[in-house]
């Protein structure tokens, strides 16, 4: 198994402590917490795109070309790439620069991305954006394949046998398809044959486990081989510690803030205490041995092979947080590492077909 950390830059108070940190170091934060997960021993680190508040991650390209630098080994996660927002042929540019830079450290998770007022930004409809996630993906993995590409699209300008440089360094870069609560993404990712990669963090495990059983269908119903798939899987909150009333002690403030911005703000209330957050979430609160078994539970449904974490200490101190990440790549991560398997493909730039000038 493999393990990622992810942030979406969320920029809000401190669930505990309500002190907002300025934009400035929410973002040196966030380079921070990336060379950490490398030095913990980390599979990747990512970050996600979102053009709306409380989030200041409108240009992950930037942020994870940061990253790069000052990383050597770590792979680089959008989490995700909001093409249903994006012009494919600038997302290509953006990314296929940072994959060159980063020395093919790159893997995509691409979604239509949610929310009313980035759709409004960008003057995407409810009705329209899932034609326009399939479009620019097909546009998209056109032009990573392809050195002249001929497009005949609905949502920005067709293309006759157009060249987009620079010509790429992994070929192809390898793309998850984000999904949480739609079949479409589901069905998206299984007709190319690609990665699914399971938001889960909102609910408990039926509905996820849901569609995923459904991807394997529809990826059988393509033609694909079943031991090609590989399944990612995300968690709503991470905090081990050496025994689970310590975890439940600590972690009870950040859940009971978080409850409180949740109603104040009229969003919807899932699970109503700590306890029950812990129990049927997929948060991994609790000691190592607990959180093994969580994972384990959460992979007989989903098959997953890689796990992502919160990079974020999201209401934790800072001491707390690193404490947690320690112990969990200490203890958590060797079993699971042996338990588990690694997806059906090497971790590592892609490099398949020749790569051209």
């Amino acid at each position: 198994m493999k393990f990622l950390a992810i942030t979406l830059i969320v920029h809000r108070p401190d669930p505990v402590t309500g002190v907002r940190k300025s934009t400035h170091d929410r973002f040196r934060e966030v380079l921070d917490n990336a060379v950490l997960a490398e030095e913990l021993g980390f599979d990747g680190f990512g970050v996600g795109e979102r053009h709306e508040r409380p989030f200041i991650s409108s240009s992950p390209t930037v942020v994870l070309s940061h990253i790069a630098a000052l990383t050597r080994r770590i792979r680089l996660f959008t989490a995700v790439t909001t093409l249903s927002l994006l012009d494919p042929v600038r997302a290509y540019e953006d990314y296929a620069t940072l994959d060159h830079l980063s020395e093919g450290r790159l893997d995509l998770i691409i979604g239509k991305g949610n929310g009313a007022a980035q759709r409004e930004l960008f003057q995407v409809t409810p009705e329209d954006q899932w034609d326009r996630n399939a479009e620019s993906y097909e546009v998209f993995r056109k032009i990573w394949r392809q050195d002249k590409v001929t497009a005949k699209t609905r949502f920005r300008p067709e293309l006759t046998d157009a060249e987009v440089w620079p010509r790429p360094y992994q070929r192809p870069i390898r793309v998850w398809h984000g999904s949480a609560t739609s079949k479409e993404s589901v069905d998206l990712a299984a007709r190319y044959g690609d990665p699914l990669f399971s938001a889960n963090v909102t609910h408990p495990i039926e509905p996820y486990a849901e569609l995923i059983r459904h991807y394997r269908e529809r990826w059988e119903h393509y033609g694909h081989d079943p031991a090609r798939i590989a399944v990612g899987a995300g968690t709503a909150g991470l905090l081990v510690t050496p025994t689970s009333q310590e975890a439940l002690k600590i972690y009870r403030p950040v859940f009971e803030s978080t409850l409180a911005f949740q109603k104040q703000f009229g969003l919807p209330v899932v699970f109503e205490t700590v306890e029950d957050f812990v129990e049927r979430s997929s948060a991994l609160i609790g000691s190592p041995q607990q959180v093994i078994d969580k994972v384990r539970r959460y992979h007989e449904q989903f098959g997953h092979t890689v796990l992502h974490l919160h990079a974020d200490a999201g209401g934790l101190t800072d001491t707390q947080h690193r404490d947690s990440l320690e112990l969990f790549q200490g203890q958590v991560a060797p079993v699971l590492r042996r338990d588990i398997p690694d997806p059906p493909f090497p971790w590592g730039p892609v490099r398949e077909e020749p790569v051209h000038a």
